[in-house]
């Protein structure tokens, strides 16, 4: 168990507590958390979350670009995921990679990673997002350590989403390149956790839960919170990501940190949300995470069509991913793996680019860091 865990926090709350106390909100509430000139806490940004706050989006869009601009300026950082492996262990009731589907299993090889990154630097991209299914077997620390001594030196800016892993592997994997680590708890609700993840190392809701801790302590420079919205009540998963963020600022405040918006999409075995999340509730709570945070990352991915995202990028957001294939070897191997989920916006980088200049924005491929210093 790491020294520090959010897990002492995180069991001073109930689910049911959390999610009373958001949907209690009322208007005079929300008026409240939105003239606040200081420091946003948990309880505020409950409020900005609620169906109350519903009334006030204008109000929060203002406020959310008004500090976007300040801290961010006008820039938007690209990424791209490359899909190493879909093998996996666990079995996950809403993912095409889950053990029990019966698919093709891929693992890429060193020469089809080059391939891979052959086309993706054709792109443009200088900041990829590695992605594996989780098996401690076939794609554990000796293949992920492998596979960023091939790709370090073609990009500037590594960020991994794989299986949990211990402190000490994430100290080895660091002189390899890696910048940042990505792991979305998936929902907080730990009693239905288990429905979702009843087989497999990731059942275990607390070792799942002490990552970001695990990463703090082994000086990764960025960590990705998130949960898969549509889950359960996005707006409770939502206050527990701010929970988990908060706790994070103040205990490894040396590291920054950063929050995906992955809103469930059909995958293979046609599981259908059980709390389906409208566009106009995600930019709510775009909103919400920008004011609450003014520093905090916040990424949009192709799952979202290109009207929605078009419009939205100016208002909180500050990385997208754009030309995304969610199967191993979709860049250049064409090996029509299955895909982890469908995605929506279709358009190459080249376009997606063109859109952010045309509105007045610069495209940074890579890092922030050479843009902020």
């Amino acid at each position: 168990m790491p020294k520090h865990s959010f897990s002492e926090i995180f069991n001073q709350y109930t689910w049911e507590q959390v999610c009373e106390k958001i949907y209690a909100s009322t208007d005079a509430d929300v008026l409240r958390a939105l003239s606040k000139t200081g420091t946003f806490t948990v309880d505020d940004f409950a409020t900005l979350i609620s169906p109350a706050a519903k009334n006030h989006l204008p109000e929060m869009i203002n406020k959310s670009f008004a500090l976007t601009r300040k801290r961010f300026g006008k820039a938007i950082q690209m990424y791209i995921p490359m899909y190493l492996s879909n093998e996996c262990n666990n079995v996950c009731t809403y993912c095409g990679f889950s053990f029990g589907n019966k698919i093709p299993r891929v693992t890429l090889t060193d020469e089809e990673i080059l391939s891979e990154i052959a086309v993706i630097k054709q792109m443009g991209y200088d900041h990829i997002l590695l992605v594996t299914g989780e098996d401690n077997l076939k794609v554990g620390i000796d293949y992920l350590i492998h596979a960023l001594e091939i790709i370090r030196p073609h990009f500037a800016y590594i960020s991994l989403e794989v299986q949990p892993l211990e402190k000490d592997d994430y100290i080895r994997l660091i002189p390899f390149g890696l910048n940042t680590v990505l792991v979305y708890q998936e929902t907080y609700h730990e009693e239905n956790y288990k429905i979702y993840h009843p087989k497999g190392r990731k059942s275990n809701f607390n070792f799942r839960l002490e990552t970001a801790d695990r990463l703090g302590e082994a000086g990764i420079h960025k960590i990705g919170l998130g949960v898969l919205l549509g889950l359960e009540d996005w707006r409770t998963d939502s206050f527990f990501t701010a929970l988990h963020l908060n706790y994070l600022n103040k205990t490894y405040w040396q590291t920054k940190y950063s929050i995906s918006f992955p809103r469930m999409r059909p995958a293979e075995g046609d599981f259908e949300p059980k709390h389906p999340m409208s566009e106009k509730e995600l930019l709510q709570l775009i909103c919400a995470f920008r004011i609450f945070d003014e520093n905090v990352e916040l990424s949009l991915s192709t799952r979202e069509s290109s009207t929605f995202r078009d419009r939205i990028f100016e208002l909180g957001i500050t990385s997208m991913s754009a030309g995304s294939k969610t199967d191993p070897g979709g860049y250049a191997t064409n090996k029509h793996a299955l895909e982890q989920f469908h995605i929506s916006d279709e358009r190459t980088p080249a376009e997606v680019a063109e859109v952010i200049r045309a509105k007045g924005y610069e495209v940074v491929w890579k890092d922030w860091d050479a843009v902020m210093h």
